[in-house]
């Protein structure tokens, strides 16, 4: 009960913190280089599971993006941006590798002193063609989508016949083994037929893979995602996920080593999620969210309108919040101990020696419960800590989830129909506005 009642409480703040109202880009101006993101929201197969900004592939349309895409790189680094390393997600970035390839190079031109670059994909373009340009683009890390190597399960998520059984994933990751410094596998959990012993089975099945990096997600909806999974595979029971996830870290930490609240890494140091060592973020393409400075912001999830904006000499860029100094404390608590510690040093020279005063309340409450250890150059999460920051960071991502299932509302025709011609939706054009959207005062 106490778990259910600190997440809804959670998710409640996240939700206040999505309320965006309109804006035509990043006010800050660059200081020091700062981290990343590309979206590539387009997928071969929609997952019933997915509520990531995501679109049917289509060849010309996906060209037409990544050109866009190279074009808005351009833009930020005219503007004096510099980035210090880069996440390819989406959807599947591999799905046009030359294209990607190609942005990556024009990345490294600009940015000569880039640190790693960590890239998604999905089992299916773990071929050899493929894997050549990741490794000739310099990245450092690949992040294989597989979630499951039960068949009955990859059948429930529809991703067996396109994707590959388990025999098939197990035989793609051998063959993307030894090419990258980090070979990452994305699990999910708690999937609605997921039984333990399926769930220790895919534990089991991941430590025997050449993989040396495990990501396990609960399994994250939004509203209306959920809706039509429950459909097609049922509804999954949240009473069980401290079960389920006591199971997967005593099962893999003998084999894996921790490196936040659901990322093991084995063999050495990994490169892990970028929210973690990233104060500050830019988000470049149809649907990606930047934070900088204490300011959230959001791109179009119109594809038409990314494009003629980028075109027009804009970026992508149509919503933003600012934070309180508060909120800002909170965020960086959040992300800090995800990353299981949060040093002193550092926080006091981001927020001052004010932060510990202000975020009195959360600190006790969580050394009360036991969710964090204190010393005298920090706070670290304890095991029960790491599962309640499981808990938060899903809620924090489930907001983001109702703010994209928003915004997809707006461009519901374009997603429904590639064919049919594309909304141009700008969020200062929205006029009936769904929850959680705020006009300017």
């Amino acid at each position: 009960m106490l778990d259910a009642l600190l997440a809804a409480a959670f998710r409640h703040q996240a939700r206040r913190a999505m309320r965006l109202a309109p804006s035509d880009g990043i006010v800050s101006d660059p200081v020091v280089p700062v981290f990343l993101y590309l979206h590539v929201p387009f997928c071969e197969v929609l997952c019933p599971y997915c509520s990531f900004h995501r679109v049917r592939f289509e060849q010309e349309k996906a060209r037409r993006y990544f050109a866009a895409l190279r074009r808005e790189m351009r833009f930020y680094h005219d503007r004096g941006y510099r980035f210090s390393g880069t996440y390819v997600g989406g959807g599947t970035p591999t799905v046009l590798a030359d294209e990607l390839a190609g942005t990556l190079a024009l990345l490294r031109e600009l940015n000569p002193d880039l640190g790693e670059i960590s890239v998604e994909t999905n089992p299916n373009d773990l071929r050899d063609d493929v894997l050549s340009l990741l490794e000739a683009a310099g990245v450092a890390r690949l992040s294989v989508g597989v979630q499951s190597f039960d068949d009955g399960l990859l059948e429930d998520m529809e991703r067996r016949e396109k994707y590959g059984s388990r025999t098939e994933i197990l035989d793609r990751l051998a063959a993307a083994a030894g090419r990258f410094r980090t070979l990452n596998v994305d699990m999910i959990w708690n999937l609605p037929r997921q039984t333990p012993a399926m769930l220790e089975s895919d534990v089991d099945t991941l430590i025997g893979s050449p993989a040396n990096q495990a990501s396990f997600y609960p399994l994250m909806t939004s509203r209306e995602t959920a809706r039509k999974m429950a459909r097609r595979m049922g509804a999954p029971r949240q009473g069980r996920l401290r079960d389920y996830f006591e199971r997967i870290l005593h099962r893999l930490v003998p084999h894996f080593t921790a490196t936040s609240a659901w990322c093991f890494t084995r063999g050495g140091q990994g490169i892990d999620e970028y929210i973690v060592d990233a104060p500050n973020y830019v988000g470049l393409g149809s649907g990606a969210f930047s934070y900088i400075d204490g300011t959230v912001y959001s791109t179009t999830f119109s594809l038409r309108n990314y494009v003629e904006r980028v075109e027009r000499g804009l970026t992508g860029v149509t919503g933003a919040r600012r934070m309180s100094h508060r909120e800002q404390m909170r965020y960086d608590l959040l992300v800090r101990l995800f990353g299981l510690r949060m040093q002193k040093d550092w926080i006091r020279a981001r927020h001052g020696a004010g932060f510990e005063r202000a975020m009195w309340p959360e600190l006790s409450i969580l050394r009360c419960l036991g969710d964090i250890a204190e010393d005298a150059s920090g706070w670290s999460l304890t095991e029960s800590g790491m599962f309640r920051w499981v808990q938060m960071m899903s809620a924090f991502f489930e907001s983001v989830n109702m703010f994209r299932e928003q915004m997809r509302h707006q461009i519901r025709d374009e997603l429904d129909d590639p064919k049919l011609a594309e909304a141009v939706v700008p969020l200062a054009e929205i006029r009936r506005r769904p929850a959680g959207i705020t006009r300017p005062r």
